[in-house]
């Protein structure tokens, strides 16, 4: 289980990261779902031991993260959002080496962990390419591998999928469900789609703050009967978002479809529709824009 307490941050430009942000992650795939700027990334940093909060505290089992960095790093994995490579240095060759990094000396042992590694993010058949000229997914599963040396207990995917084509981005969902069977994996992501596809348990941050957290079917069956759909002029949205409840608007087939929370059809025209996560997502971030605004990414 890793438990954060009230954790805050405030960056020397006076951004407020993070406000009195309090979660618990128990074993499994968690999904961390936010928009850009919500502090998605800051509060993964401050988990991975990159940097420290201004306030709260982390715990990870028995391990006090903030005051024991080290113990928490030799069971972390963790995939940041971009990461280089070398250039002109192959994939076996460079896992070779960060598992020098992560402590494995024997060379049996490292051999045994890189070949099974690359099997699993099913790179092996590229392993003498360079990482460099590797495709985004083909990159992010390289990223995976090296997440994994040395069998972590908790590991950190941030933005996973974020640039990675629609079979690329089930190929990497895929091994990440398999990953999550039996450690800790934290999703951080904006994209709602893999969080509904991986995570049994999700929160919501928005300016910093923890807004939403639950079994995602749990939170999405208190919508329903509550979501409206109607298809509007566009010249129309404003009338609409001043005075209703307009969760979502987006173009589909030339025209924009607005989504409505309320609990009867605001006006004739709208019809029910069954409220997903992507509509729990809108208005969670709905109601705590209000009371969150002036706050900072």
């Amino acid at each position: 289980m890793l438990h954060l307490s009230h954790l805050s941050h405030v960056y020397g430009n006076g951004t407020k990261a993070l406000d009195d942000a309090s979660l618990d992650i128990p074993k499994g795939m968690f999904g961390l779902l936010g928009p850009n700027g919500a502090g998605k990334s800051t509060l993964m940093r401050c988990i991975a031991t990159l940097q420290t909060p201004d306030a709260g505290s982390i715990r990870f089992g028995d391990i006090d993260v903030l005051r024991e960095p080290e113990k928490l790093r030799a069971t972390l994995g963790y995939l940041p959002q971009d990461f280089g490579v070398y250039p002109r240095v192959s994939a076996y060759d460079l896992l070779d080496h960060l598992a020098v990094l992560k402590g494995i000396a024997d060379r049996g042992e490292r051999r045994d962990t890189v070949d099974s590694l690359l099997v699993q993010v099913n790179l092996w058949e590229v392993r003498k390419k360079a990482v460099a000229g590797f495709s985004g997914g083909m990159r992010q599963r390289f990223g995976v591998a090296q997440a994994l040396i040395g069998n972590p207990s908790l590991v950190i995917m941030d933005e996973p999928t974020a640039g990675l084509d629609p079979e690329e981005r089930n190929r990497f969902n895929n091994l990440l469900a398999k990953i999550g069977e039996s450690v800790v994996v934290i999703l951080s992501t904006h994209i709602v789609d893999d969080v509904a596809d991986l995570c049994p348990r999700m929160a919501i941050i928005s300016a910093g703050r923890i807004v939403q957290t639950g079994v995602p079917q749990d939170l999405v069956r208190e919508l329903q009967g509550r979501v409206w759909r109607r298809a509007v002029e566009a010249s129309s949205l404003a009338r609409y978002q001043a005075e209703m409840n307009v969760i979502s608007n987006r173009l589909r087939a030339g025209q924009t479809v607005i989504h409505v929370l309320a609990d009867e059809a605001p006006e004739a025209g709208f019809e029910a529709v069954e409220g997903g996560l992507e509509d729990l997502y809108f208005s969670t971030l709905s109601r705590a824009r209000p009371t969150t605004s002036g706050a900072a990414r």
